[in-house]
């Protein structure tokens, strides 16, 4: 961490000594563990340790980015002077700049990110968890004919960010991925599925055995699957599909679709959106959460900012840019995607658990359908339609009938919100977005 922090602050003193009036860089280091697992053979084996620099510099209201993996000494030089003379072509944006200073923070909370015992387990003891998990899937049922494979995916990262303005912050992070995709097989065909854990503790992973069994489970419930008839009809979204709801719901309130005016919510801050139950928040401060971090990648300090409260729209998430071209504030979202720009992401955004289990939504039910996996990208963000493939399993009487694929579920994300009739307590964390069981009071569903 010595070694990037003095690469950092020697980064920032040369754009200055270059001309630039402000900059800001952000050095990442990641020592990753990546393995794949199929019919108990290892199929892939990596071990690396990746460095990448992102350098943002301002002259004036003119600003360039860049990034390189190479920190050796003469070529960060040369890519800050090139990146200086970038600035100075580029044409003015009175929105850029860096945040401004009286933003930046020099203490932060522990968020409990980093956990040191996996470092403890020895590359077998890694490979052993996604051949335990293809394993436990496999042997479950004699239907379990095949496997996509197992994996297991580890990450400890070292961040480091600092900007003209004085500020200079590190942090570290561990994260880790097991997964399983078993190939269930009767006389009608054959259907694949998968479960995955993903935790930044060893102890906040849900075994391999367990895993594999989930992941058969949710393989062998698909067996021959058909078509439903075309209706319109109650829907339910499992943890898995229902947070790419929340997922859409988030590109909709990011400062920039704001600005351009490409997103459904526009000018609805206040207003009721959703139904009364639907609480959706962005908490970069959730202890261990898998997107918590103390500041983001523009130095802004994280927070938690309530996005939909009680069914009303609170907040946009920003960065500085956004900010000033909302005349709004920074939210601690800015990301940096792979230019050395920054955007704006989501840190652990999320739909607020109600006090419904699965089963007793499933048993509300009286015929309709349970999404277990989402096909294609038909949802436009301006207008909020909504029109995507499903593969479920069909509800009759409150229980889970039989499964149906090849249909098509369609809506309107804005009635969809107003039509949340209830929220599972299941919260499931598999990404920085995530979301419980949730049942949508009706949609139309093509299919026969």
């Amino acid at each position: 961490m010595d070694q990037l922090k003095t690469t950092v602050e020697r980064v920032v003193q040369r754009a200055v000594q270059k001309g630039a009036t402000a900059a800001d860089v952000l050095i990442r280091e990641d020592d990753n563990f990546s393995v794949s697992v199929r019919m108990g053979e290892v199929e892939t084996l990596k071990q690396a340790i990746s460095r990448g620099m992102l350098l943002r510099v301002f002259v004036g209201k003119r600003t360039a980015a860049s990034n390189t993996s190479d920190l050796t000494p003469a070529l960060v030089d040369r890519l800050v002077d090139e990146t200086v003379e970038m600035a100075r072509l580029t044409s003015e944006d009175q929105s850029g700049g860096l945040p401004d200073a009286s933003l930046f923070e020099k203490s932060f909370p522990d968020l409990n990110l980093l956990d040191t015992s996996w470092e403890k387990l020895s590359p077998q003891e890694r490979i052993d968890l996604a051949l335990r998990a293809e394993d436990a899937s496999l042997k479950l049922d004699r239907r379990i004919v095949n496997s996509e494979g197992g994996a297991f995916d580890y990450s400890r990262s070292r961040t480091v960010i600092g900007n003209t303005a004085g500020f200079i912050g590190e942090y570290e992070g561990t994260g880790a991925g097991l997964s399983a995709a078993p190939v269930a097989q009767s006389g009608s065909g054959m259907q694949r599925d998968y479960w995955m854990s993903a935790s930044r503790h060893v102890a906040g992973l849900e075994s391999p055995e367990s895993i594999g069994k989930k992941a058969a489970e949710r393989a062998l419930r698909r067996l021959g699957a058909r078509k439903a008839s075309t209706c319109e009809a109650p829907v339910i979204f499992d943890p898995m599909t229902a947070r790419s709801l929340v997922g859409h719901v988030f590109q909709a309130i990011a400062g920039d679709a704001i600005y351009r005016r490409t997103s459904f919510l526009v000018d609805e801050i206040g207003k009721s959106v959703a139904a009364s139950g639907v609480t959706i928040v962005d908490d970069a401060r959730l202890s261990g959460g898998l997107g918590s971090s103390p500041f983001d990648d523009e130095s802004v300090p994280t927070q938690t900012t309530a996005i939909i409260e009680n069914g009303i729209l609170r907040n946009y998430l920003h960065t500085a840019y956004s900010a000033r071209k909302l005349a709004s504030r920074p939210t601690g979202n800015g990301s940096r995607a792979a230019s050395g720009a920054v955007t704006i992401g989501p840190t652990n955004f999320y739909l607020k658990p109600g006090a419904h289990t699965p089963d007793e939504i499933i048993g509300s039910v009286e015929s309709g359908l349970y999404v277990v996996e989402l096909i294609g990208f038909g949802v436009n963000s301006t207008t909020g339609d909504y029109s995507r493939g499903a593969v479920g399993i069909w509800i009759e009487n409150g229980k889970l009938s039989y499964p149906v694929q090849e249909i098509t579920i369609a809506g309107n994300l804005r009635q969809m919100l107003r039509d949340v009739e209830m929220i599972g307590n299941d919260l499931t964390f598999l990404g920085s977005v995530a979301a419980p069981t949730l049942k949508i009071r009706k949609m139309v569903i093509s299919g026969e």
